[in-house]
């Protein structure tokens, strides 16, 4: 299974803990440091404390100012004045859970996910900053249960992606932000062996408010998981190209700028050095998939994201590296020295994170750069 497998590399300095595991109108959603320059046009980046050296796994950026990162060691982090300073604590009663997502509606509300075997896979919510947490979601004994990712598209409505048991996903989904359903049997079968990948909470994306797209791995084929109706119903789409096939490859991260424009990124999430077929995209809201050119650092993607107002733009970062890319993965540049990052997201062009091993959170920003992409 996909959350069979973990990764030591410390000998390349990558430390990786990986466990596998509305209508369309409506739109879901300064350090101290040094600053570094790749040329004119790059993005600056600006490296935070985050006050914990506990893993990060997910990032979640409500605006320019209020964002929320989960972390291994049941610990979680939140900055109000735009990660100057960042507050981290740990959950009580969760020591030991891995928060492998995060959903920040607010600087006083917030979802955790976190992934493990049978009962280790829980969904906390936080009305009041962090200062208490409130048990809304516990799998069941069975350890094949492991919960992978979770998106909203409304405070209150939201979807959970589970890796597959007994040929069915466990998936689940709130509709008023406090309990949540097994919608499972409204999935297409899965594949033997088929699961998501818990690398940075981004296998699942919502859009408007009905669109979800769930990228899967670990079986024969890598699929895109669709639902047009908020989870009513499903299609399943292949994903030709990326690299995929084995237990621990096929897609990571997905992410929609629009209902029908789209990009993914994944491959074999244990051959960091080996370089890959690594991003895809598409233009029929995830029917058809085209192979982007690859990142310019080997190994998987485990986390990608559109640059807010900047169209084109992505960012796309795993254990080996992190690049962006003006042209929808047309081209890419990579970030000088920048690693060990799992996730990123963004609030706007001015304000992006990327976060990962050993506590690190880089401040990413696309402030004043002109999108040099044309078309579509």
């Amino acid at each position: 299974m996909l959350r069979s497998f973990s990764i030591a590399a410390a000998a390349t300095g990558v430390v990786a803990a990986f466990t596998l595991a509305c209508s369309d109108d409506l739109t879901s959603s300064n350090g101290t440091a040094m600053e570094s320059r790749q040329s004119p046009t790059s993005p600056v980046l600006t490296p935070q404390q985050s006050g914990t050296t506990q893993r990060f796994f997910a990032v979640s950026p409500v605006n320019d100012r209020v964002v929320w990162a989960s972390a291994a060691g049941g610990t979680y982090a939140v900055t109000t004045n735009g990660g100057r300073t960042w507050r981290s604590a740990v959950v009580p009663g969760a020591e030991a859970l891995q928060f492998r997502d995060v959903h920040g509606e607010s600087e006083r509300v917030a979802y955790l996910l976190s992934a493990g075997e049978g009962s280790a896979n829980r969904i906390y919510r936080t009305e009041d900053g962090g200062r208490t947490w409130q048990l809304q979601f516990q799998a069941g004994a069975d350890p094949r249960f492991f919960y992978d990712c979770f998106d909203f598209w409304t405070p209150n409505r939201a979807i959970t992606f589970a890796d597959a048991v007994d040929g069915r996903f466990p998936v689940i989904r709130t509709t008023d932000g406090e309990t949540w359903q097994d919608i499972g049997d409204r999935l297409p079968p899965a594949q033997p062996g088929e699961a998501g990948f818990a690398a940075s909470g981004t296998c699942v994306t919502t859009q408007g408010g009905k669109r979800a797209w769930i990228g899967t791995g670990g079986g024969a084929r890598a699929r895109i998981l669709a639902t047009t109706d908020g989870g009513n119903s499903w299609t399943s789409y292949d994903v030709p190209g990326i690299t995929q096939g084995t237990p621990t490859s096929g897609v990571v991260s997905v992410d929609f700028r629009d209902p029908h424009r789209g990009i993914l990124g994944g491959g074999d999430v244990v051959a960091s050095t080996v370089p890959q077929n690594n991003v895809a995209r598409t233009s029929d809201g995830g029917q058809t998939w085209t192979l982007a050119t690859p990142t310019p650092f080997p190994g998987a993607v485990y986390g990608l994201s559109y640059v807010p107002g900047q169209r084109l733009a992505v960012v796309a970062t795993g254990p080996s590296g992190a690049a962006w890319s003006a042209n929808e993965g047309k081209s890419w540049t990579l970030l000088p020295g920048v690693s060990n990052y799992w996730a990123v997201g963004f609030a706007s062009r001015d304000a992006g994170w990327l976060v990962g091993g050993g506590g690190q959170i880089l401040k990413i920003s696309f402030s004043g750069q002109r999108n040099q992409a044309a078309g579509n």
